[in-house]
């Protein structure tokens, strides 16, 4: 259960309200979260593991706040970034997925086993010992969503996972996150992929503006944004 109660997010330098007090009780296995850029979309879901921390009310992820108990959330909730070279810090993809794992298995052998299988489960096995930077823009994705799986999080959130991929990967990373047999978050512009979650969320100037039916949440995004569009032009 990912709670969300009156959390507000101010920018630090400006004071301005970036998110404004939001109450949310997120369930559903597969949510989508829609958005202009700059519309807090982001912030919203940076909220779940405490990237970002609410200035007033609480985000809870099983009763655990983020507040407070950030480390213990950070267990719970994976986070993949819209550029991979946010996460990848080593040099090889063996490494890096080893790296991750360094907290929570102490064995070094354990620990390479679980690295390789990781990196088997989303199909690099045969990439473990190439350089981080002779992947491509789609394999590198991967490779930093094998880095969050491979410590068994319960909840994963992807902010905008697939915008820097072509088609190919795009709908490749898509389809694997769709798979996965835990709760995905994925903020998102591609608005196919929003319409096969089971809940959207649509932010707009730091609020949740929609909140329902998928289809219906593409469907009132598209007019807000047209309507947007139309009034800039006016």
């Amino acid at each position: 259960m990912i709670r969300f109660q009156d959390a507000t997010v101010v920018a630090p330098d400006s004071g301005a309200t970036i998110l404004h007090p939001t109450t949310l009780d997120l369930n559903e296995r597969r949510i989508a979260i829609l958005g202009a850029n700059g519309s807090g979309k982001s912030t919203l879901a940076r909220l779940v593991n405490g990237l970002a921390l609410p200035v007033s009310g609480s985000v809870t992820v099983d009763g655990l706040d983020t507040r407070k108990h950030g480390a213990l959330v950070r267990r719970k909730v994976g986070f993949l970034f819209t550029d991979p070279s946010a996460q990848l810090i080593m040099p090889t993809a063996f490494e890096d997925v080893e790296l991750s794992l360094r907290r929570i298995i102490g064995d070094r052998d354990e620990r390479a086993e679980a690295a390789l299988a990781a990196l088997e489960e989303i199909g690099l096995r045969d990439k473990a010992d190439v350089s981080v930077n002779a992947l491509s823009g789609g394999q590198r994705q991967l490779l930093a969503l094998a880095g969050v799986l491979a410590t068994t999080p319960s909840i994963v959130v992807a902010d905008e996972p697939t915008t820097l991929l072509d088609l190919r990967w795009k709908a490749h990373v898509g389809a694997l996150l769709h798979a996965l047999p835990i709760q995905v978050i994925e903020v998102t512009h591609d608005l196919d992929a929003a319409t096969r979650a089971e809940r959207a969320l649509v932010v707009d100037e730091g609020a949740v503006v929609f909140d329902g039916d998928p289809i219906e949440a593409v469907s009132f995004y598209r007019e807000l944004m047209f309507q947007r569009s139309v009034g800039e032009l006016a």
